[in-house]
């Protein structure tokens, strides 16, 4: 299947068109990335974009860095108080939504680059499938031991265990799956759907807005996005900790799906390392082979008969397991 999903999963190519694209950044606290991610969707080459990001009440820099910028595409709203059952990125999102003008819909995280293809090639993807809803995979930014150890299995567990040959082909809400960091929706299914008032209390829109869609009876897909965006999505062992075990409580670590998935990650990817170190090598195995057969023909017959030498080691595993 793993094979077969790196056939399927594809960086999109440039879309043949010059879509005209809203993009959506939330954020809150930003000031350490919301310049750059500005700078980086309005460098975007081959598309006609607005970008709308919302201040969802920022208490750093993130305000005066984004009024700074000087260009008549940027839009800055600034977000109200958050209303009960809302998380607050999904209530970010739903306003920001109600904001846009264009028909494709480009909801971004603020920690995310992208190159000057990357709405292009979203937007071709759209246009060469028949999905209301896509998602993409950033390549991520690792540089702590945590970091390079955890975040891997990201692409690990998508590739190793997501059928995306019946993901494109079923509607089925269990084959939903996405990345809440980069996700294109097109404006007039996000609006049947209820877009992110569909999952306004959840924390993982990667994957309950893909599953709220195929809810609805519409498909969605997912594609490469390594090659054109990247995200430094932890920059510690705290953070990376936070992070996966909030996002896993909507996934994964679900009651009835954790022990299912500690048996199959288990089996699958640590079971064959524990054999490797306890098994013995091939060529350990040869040389005890080798011993065993000279001590066996080494025997003198007519000693045997007279005398009862202790037998060596070898010799007496071997009759044992007879």
């Amino acid at each position: 299947m793993a094979m077969d999903n790196l056939r399927r999963y594809r960086t999109p190519g440039l879309c043949e068109a010059v879509p005209r694209i809203s993009v959506l950044i939330p954020a809150r606290n930003e000031e350490a990335n919301i310049g750059a991610a500005a700078a980086a969707v309005l460098a975007s080459r081959g598309v006609d974009l607005e970008l709308v990001v919302l201040d969802d009440g920022s208490t750093d820099a993130t305000a005066e860095i984004l009024a700074s910028i000087g260009d008549s595409r940027l839009r800055v709203a600034q977000g109200g108080v958050l209303p009960a059952g809302w998380s607050g990125k999904q209530h970010a999102c739903a306003a920001l939504a109600r904001l846009a003008r264009y028909e494709l819909l480009v909801f971004v995280d603020a920690d995310v680059r992208l190159a000057p293809d990357a709405l292009s090639r979203m937007a071709g993807y759209m246009a060469r499938h028949d999905v209301a809803l896509a998602s993409g995979f950033p390549r991520q930014i690792t540089r702590s031991w945590s970091e390079t150890l955890l975040l891997p299995l990201i692409h690990f567990l998508l590739l190793g265990y997501l059928p995306l040959a019946r993901m494109q082909v079923s509607a089925s809400p269990g084959f939903g799956a996405g990345c809440g960091q980069l996700m294109i929706a097109r404006a007039a299914a996000y609006a049947r759907v209820g877009g992110h008032g569909a999952i306004r209390a959840s924390l993982h829109d990667g994957l309950t807005l893909p599953r709220a869609f195929r809810r609805a009876g519409l498909m969605t897909g997912l594609f490469d996005a390594t090659g054109f965006a990247t995200c430094r999505m932890y920059t510690n062992a705290s953070e990376v900790w936070e992070g996966l075990t909030k996002n896993a409580t909507e996934g994964m670590a679900k009651p009835l799906a954790l022990p299912i998935w500690t048996w199959i990650l288990g089996g699958g990817a640590v079971l064959p390392l524990i054999l490797l170190q306890v098994a013995p090598s091939p060529a350990a195995a040869n040389v005890g082979a080798a011993s065993a057969s000279a001590s066996i023909t080494s025997v003198d017959p007519s000693r045997e008969r007279h005398s009862t030498p202790a037998q060596p080691s070898h010799l007496i595993s071997m009759t044992d397991l007879l």
